[in-house]
């Protein structure tokens, strides 16, 4: 098929932006095959009239480049035909079809959210880190961190989201919703996501976060008395230890410094859990939740971290692709 005059012209510029290396290797790693083989079976078929369905993979990539970009559907559909990169990403060419609307988009949205399909996605994703041998098993590394949510009452119904609370951390008052995940010990590559409001203590979804063939486990002090409830596997948990407790000890020279050794080799393991938190919150954009409802914020926690593992792995993936092409 011959391309439009726009798309040769952007494909003969010089500079490389940095939008479009970002979604070159989202499309690189992205296992597309996969994904639709997950999503298909609950799509939308064409009954023979009225206007045909778009196809699923268009509608997937669409979905996609909006989570990395943290875009609403408005805003994507803006963008696709604002940005050429957006556009070859999803293999639109405005010369000859009109670009999906923020209307369809949202009913894409909700049938992932209907049938669980976020989870899916995710699930999809970590099958085929798995069988390229860079999910590992022995260690998990679990951590929370706080999604604020709108606190004020100036929208149409007048109050708060009702399933986000609000809690304290340190001096300082959040209200949201909580993100708990399990994240592999050697890779950072996340194998659970929990969703909760944000007055949820950690302890009490911490063994939730495990995925019960980990030998090990690692946690901040906030996990402290985990491998004690009624749910605890038989995982061995290292556990920060409570700062009040570590000044205590740092008055004994001897076992003091020995423990501060512990705990800064605990905390280097623990740090691996931050990367994902990282890329969620700052590349893709989730300062603050999207929607209203635990449900529907928590079925993007699973497409976003999802994409986060395939950012984390892309190195590996790059060398396993060109090891395969040589």
């Amino acid at each position: 098929m011959q391309s439009s005059f726009s798309a040769l012209e952007f494909a003969a510029k010089k500079k490389l932006t940095r939008r479009e290396r970002f979604l070159r290797e989202i499309d690189t790693v992205t296992p597309w095959a996969e994904l639709i083989a997950r999503v298909e079976p609950f799509y939308p078929k064409g009954t023979g009239r009225g206007r045909p369905p778009i196809g699923l993979p268009r509608m997937l990539r669409m979905y996609v480049v909006q989570q990395c970009l943290g875009l609403s559907d408005e805003g994507i559909e803006d963008a696709v035909y604002d940005s050429q990169a957006i556009r070859g990403f999803m293999g639109i060419d405005l010369a000859r079809e009109s670009a999906p609307d923020a209307t369809t988009l949202l009913k894409f949205r909700r049938l992932l959210e209907t049938h669980g399909l976020t989870k899916a996605i995710f699930e999809a994703i970590n099958t085929h880190l798995a069988a390229k041998g860079l999910l590992l098993r022995e260690g998990t590394v679990v951590d929370a961190t706080i999604i604020n949510a709108p606190s004020s009452t100036k929208n149409d119904s007048g109050t708060r989201d009702p399933e986000m609370h609000q809690t304290k951390k340190g001096k300082n008052w959040f209200f949201g919703m909580k993100a708990h995940i399990g994240a592999d010990r050697d890779s950072g590559l996340v194998h659970t996501v929990v969703g909760t409001a944000a007055n949820v203590s950690d302890v009490t979804v911490g063994n939730a976060l495990l995925h019960g063939q980990e030998t090990d486990v690692f946690a901040d002090a906030g996990y402290q008395g985990a491998d004690k409830r009624d749910n605890a596997t038989a995982a061995n948990w290292h556990v920060a230890m409570r700062p009040s407790v570590r000044r205590q000890w740092k008055r004994k020279p001897r076992i003091g410094k020995l423990l501060d050794y512990v705990e800064r080799v605990k905390a280097a393991v623990r740090a691996k859990v931050e990367h994902p938190f990282h890329i969620v919150k700052n590349r893709f954009g989730l300062k603050k939740v999207r929607y209203r409802g635990l449900a529907k914020n928590t079925a993007q926690l699973f497409t976003l971290f999802g994409l986060a593992n395939l950012l984390i792995a892309k190195r590996q993936l790059f060398d396993l692709q060109a090891r395969g092409a040589s």
